[in-house]
């Protein structure tokens, strides 16, 4: 069982994926969580499955739509009370669209950057707002291997997790020396319902098994990584591979191959 110095934590997106079961990897380690997702009816299962086993931590439920600024201030506000605080900030929460720009829906697509950067960058400035006074905290933000890649057909998704890489990556420099510790874990392909939702089942038969991760391996490597004070998190050795290699390969390059990914 691993250990971590976390010693209460607050993740979003905790109905489901990535985000569930970093829920459930603290809540082993015996670390009260707070658990935020929109559907309250999964948050509640989630918290009585867990709290069935008295050496898990506690789970507080609070269901909130971060899609809106009223949910994101009112998680805000959770992770800034001074009785109740929060060591670690895991945001999980966030949505992909597949498709060509041009034929898809531009209110999803704003929903899209609301939820991925707004509202992620809106509970990271609460977070360190309140962790670098106490000269001690912990912000995990879930992007992706795509922030560092063109993605055609998924290219709000992807520029929304360049956002979020480059804003963790500024923002741990910033906080490190309060001693807050703020990651970017970028996952690859990841089993999740993230494909059912962004309409890209269709890669789970169109892409070979080695490039997959399961959800628990994802929340492991990058809770083990947040403990340790990295920015960067990629779980896996084919994408850190693929990290390296896009740092050194023309841009001209990488488009052409992102270019080649069976998208549809």
């Amino acid at each position: 069982m691993p250990t971590y110095p976390f010693t209460s934590a607050l993740v979003t997106g905790a109905s489901s994926g990535i985000g569930e079961s970093m829920t459930r990897q603290l809540s082993a380690a015996g670390i009260p969580v707070v658990v935020v997702a929109r559907r309250t009816d999964r948050l509640d299962t989630l918290a009585a499955e867990l709290g069935a086993d008295r050496a898990n931590g506690a789970i507080e439920v609070f269901t909130a739509d971060l899609g809106d600024r009223v949910g994101q201030d009112a998680v805000a506000d959770r992770i800034g009370d001074p009785d109740r605080p929060v060591d670690l900030l895991v945001n999980s929460a966030g949505f992909g669209t597949n498709g060509a720009v041009a034929e898809l829906n531009i209110d999803r697509l704003s929903s899209e950057i609301e939820l991925n950067v707004t509202a992620l960058t809106r509970l990271s400035h609460a977070a360190v707002t309140v962790m670098v006074p106490r000269g001690r905290g912990w912000v995990l933000n879930v992007s992706s291997v795509a922030g560092f890649l063109p993605a055609p057909h998924l290219a709000v998704y992807a520029a929304t997790k360049a956002f979020v890489t480059s804003f963790s990556e500024s923002l741990h420099q910033e906080v490190r020396g309060a001693g807050v510790r703020v990651t970017a874990l970028c996952p690859g392909l990841t089993g999740t319902e993230f494909q059912a939702v962004s309409n890209t089942k269709h890669y789970q038969s169109s892409l070979p098994g080695f490039l997959w991760a399961s959800a628990e391996q994802v929340a492991a490597a990058g809770l083990a990584d947040a403990a340790k004070g990295k920015a960067l998190s990629v779980p896996g050795l084919v994408y850190k591979a693929m990290v390296s290699v896009s740092s050194v390969t023309p841009r001209s390059v990488l488009r052409l191959a992102a270019g080649l990914v069976p998208r549809h």
